[in-house]
């Protein structure tokens, strides 16, 4: 036998003997005795009669034995196997099925089957070299007696036909097997041929208590695993934007390149049954930072080889061109593109996981929750020494687990990121990390807890830099860093606040309480003892069209009893939306008089033509910091505000009947509403299930000039689903459809 000797598969049919594949890289001599298994790839060569002794004469007749004439996986979308593991929507021939629930298949045999006189197995194999030690081959009996890691039973027959119910092992490999039936004869074992049509894909199910991904929330279940359909949000807390993403887990070629993925990470097989291990190392490959993974980060503004991060409009053609080219990283992302494309890898291979957006979310490279803005010694923000950085959002995902290596209370939702921000064990990537342990500060619980407690918890501090190089600390913000924290609603495109479940309330004792526990385990915050100010000062919010010449309204209150002057510094800068400045457009130093408990508004005139060509650049939004020292008292004020520069959008309308494979029409429609020409410009547009991606390029639109694009295009499958567009341009991105 070509497998460990075990009780159990003792006299029945061995594992297909596999021959050796030569690591790709580096020799494994003198270290293992074989490569690593960490391919899903099955090999062909599969021996259809495996003898027991040695035979001169050849074959031995064997006609009076089982022989199998068909398989039947029964893995059509309207059939059981597929509509009951809820895998009817993928686009796959081959069956999908998922953990730890019984499926069907029909084994058609040239004669009656004989229960007591007949022994056979249906064989299950992965990868190279399959062992059952490691749970890479699997002998499923149709009978109680003999005992396997997976269950069969003999469900029906039929005259020649016989159906088995076969339950996977709840913790077994997810990935593509492929399938064999092994007949027992006093000779030896007669094996079917290889076949990829009787491949079997296993995923996680949600659906399963036993599985680790268990989710005991029906409508979670649907809007986490079976959802296509994504809205991320982007922007500012007070001023939420979003787009529309279509995850396309069910599209054709999708799960092929997840399992793709993972082989060219190359993760273990052993490894792929464990929820937090797949999970962490998919949040390494979706990057491509140190392993050649799925998508290039750029944040540089040119996208000349690429396609910008803000023209994607869904994750299937990033994926299909990834597998595609055998591993090519596909450019360009930043982190909601990141964060969708993950999205999609679990979401296919059965994790449930959504996107989510922190607002204002910090960017911690050393360890501490403070995020230091330097002052000189009048007042004025000291660029020059002002390192750090908070988004004005972070897009990361979640996805919900049992977590048996931490302490009860700790599983659920779990927050993964594959954008590149900091190395966790030598790699870029980060989690999961417990979403329960960051809300309670128990930071010292795997992975990477620390730099999403702080990414929520940092506070703002600003300190002031004496002539001589010492700084103090004069203003410490609380409140700034983690503002909100947002998700798609479940069934319905509406937001889901979901700060609570990062943090108790800003001020409670039980947000006292957690903080003081991220620091006995490591955290440090600043700890002086900054006595109260008299003048408080606030850049009022409001809305802006990209273009508009607009009102900056600064409010000021005298809290004390007396009279007070304040020399104010406000500048304004273009900002990329991970905080990083790129050029000011506006500077002020007014200086404002307040009567005793005075409430005074002071205004500043932002000129269009003073931050246009700046602000499109980058595709920034303007961030505006007012800084001052009230004169009797020397006490420092501070206040900051993001001011969102919304972007034209496009109009998208559908046309004709509402059915399948009917011929309907998409008509997408934009107006250049600036005095200047756009030039290069592409459109994208696509449907989930209705329309694959059509791309169009205008080498030019006039000021004022609109454009009118109209395809046509026939459903491929029933339901409800949307139609989403983007428009890109070296001169306008982030613009989407409505």
């Amino acid at each position: 036998m070509t497998d460990q000797e075990t009780p159990d598969t003792v006299g029945m049919p061995a594992p297909p003997t596999v021959p050796t594949v030569r690591p790709k890289r580096v020799s494994h001599r003198g270290r293992h005795v074989a490569p690593l298994a960490s391919s899903n790839k099955i090999d062909e060569e599969v021996p259809e009669f495996e003898p027991f002794m040695l035979l001169p004469k050849g074959l031995p007749p064997l006609m009076e034995y089982l022989d199998v004439w068909d398989v039947d996986m029964i893995k059509q979308p309207h059939e059981v196997n597929k509509q009951k593991h809820h895998t009817n929507l993928y686009s796959n021939d081959y069956l999908i099925v998922r953990r730890a629930q019984e499926f069907q298949i029909k084994i058609t045999f040239n004669r009656a089957y004989k229960p007591v006189e007949d022994k056979f197995a249906v064989e299950f194999v992965i990868g190279a070299s399959p062992q059952y030690s490691k749970g890479t081959y699997i002998p499923v009996f149709p009978s109680k007696e003999r005992k396997s890691i997976w269950r069969g039973q003999v469900l029906e027959t039929s005259d020649n036909v016989v159906t088995i119910g076969i339950i996977t092992a709840p913790d077994c490999i997810v990935g593509k097997y492929g399938l064999y039936i092994a007949v027992v004869t006093p000779y030896g074992i007669r094996r079917t041929r290889r076949d990829p049509k009787l491949d079997v894909y296993i995923l996680f199910n949600p659906w399963s208590p036993a599985d680790a991904v268990f989710l005991d929330d029906e409508e979670e279940r649907e809007e986490c695993v079976l959802n296509e359909l994504g809205v991320i949000y982007h922007g500012a807390y007070d001023d939420v934007a979003e787009r529309s993403w279509n995850y396309g887990q069910f599209e054709f070629g999708i799960l092929d390149a997840c399992l793709f993925i993972m082989d060219k990470g190359d993760m273990p097989l052993t490894n792929r049954g464990d929820p937090v291990k797949v999970s962490r190392k998919a949040s390494a490959m979706v990057n491509s930072r140190d392993d050649e993974g799925v998508l290039v980060g750029n944040w540089s503004g040119d996208y000349m080889y690429g396609v910008p991060p803000t023209s994607w409009t869904g994750s299937v053609e990033i994926l299909r061109d990834y597998s595609g080219s055998q591993g090519m990283p596909v450019g360009y992302a930043q982190c909601w593109v990141y964060a969708a494309v993950f999205n999609t890898f679990l979401r296919c291979l059965g994790i449930p996981s959504r996107v989510v957006t922190n607002f204002f979310s910090a960017h911690d490279n050393d360890g501490n929750l403070k995020m230091d803005i330097i002052l000189d010694d009048k007042g004025r923000v000291d660029r020059s020494r002002t390192r750090d950085s908070i988004w004005n959002y972070h897009c990361w995902n979640e996805c919900f687990m049992a977590r048996p290596d931490l302490p009860d209370g700790f599983g659920g939702w779990q927050v993964v990121d594959a954008t590149p921000q900091e190395t966790s064990d030598g790699m870029y990537r980060c989690g999961p990390a417990s979403v329960a342990a960051i809300k309670n500060g128990q930071v010292c619980y795997p992975f990477d807890a620390p730099f999403v407690f702080a990414e929520v918890n940092s506070d703002v501090v600003f300190y002031s830099r004496s002539m001589e190089g010492t700084l103090q600390p004069v203003k410490v913000n609380t409140k700034h860093v983690g503002r909100m924290v947002l998700t798609k609603a479940v069934l319905h495109d509406g937001r889901r606040d979901i700060t609570d479940h990062y943090k108790f309330p800003e001020g409670s004792a039980e947000e006292r309480l957690v903080l003081e526990k991220a620091e006995e385990l490591g955290c440090q915050r600043e700890k002086a003892s900054l006595r109260p100010v008299d003048i408080d000062v606030e850049i009022l919010a409001q809305e802006v069209q990209l273009g508009e010449t607009f009102d900056l309204e600064l409010q000021f209150t005298n809290h004390s009893a007396q009279q007070h002057v304040v020399d104010i510094y406000i500048s304004g800068t273009v900002v990329y939306y991970t905080g990083v400045p790129s050029a000011e457009v506006v500077f002020q130093t007014p200086t404002v008089k307040l009567d005793p408990k005075q409430s005074k508004k002071e205004k500043l005139v932002v000129r269009s033509e003073a931050y246009l060509k700046k602000l499109l650049e980058v595709q920034g939004n303007l961030h505006f910091i007012a800084t001052g020292k009230v004169k009797k008292t020397g006490q420092i004020i501070t206040a900051m505000r993001l001011v969102t520069v919304h972007n034209p959008r496009l109009t998208v309308k559908v046309a004709g009947s509402p059915r399948v494979d009917e011929e309907m029409y998409v008509t997408v429609e934009f107006t250049n509403p600036f005095m200047f020409s756009l030039e290069n410009v592409y459109v994208r547009v696509e449907g989930p299930g209705i329309m694959s991606i059509q791309t169009k390029q205008y080498r030019i639109i006039g000021p004022g000039s609109s454009i009118t694009w109209t395809e046509n295009f026939s459903p491929r499958r029933a339901g409800s689903t949307k139609m989403m567009a983007s428009l890109d341009c070296a001169a306008l991105r982030q613009v989407c459809s409505s």
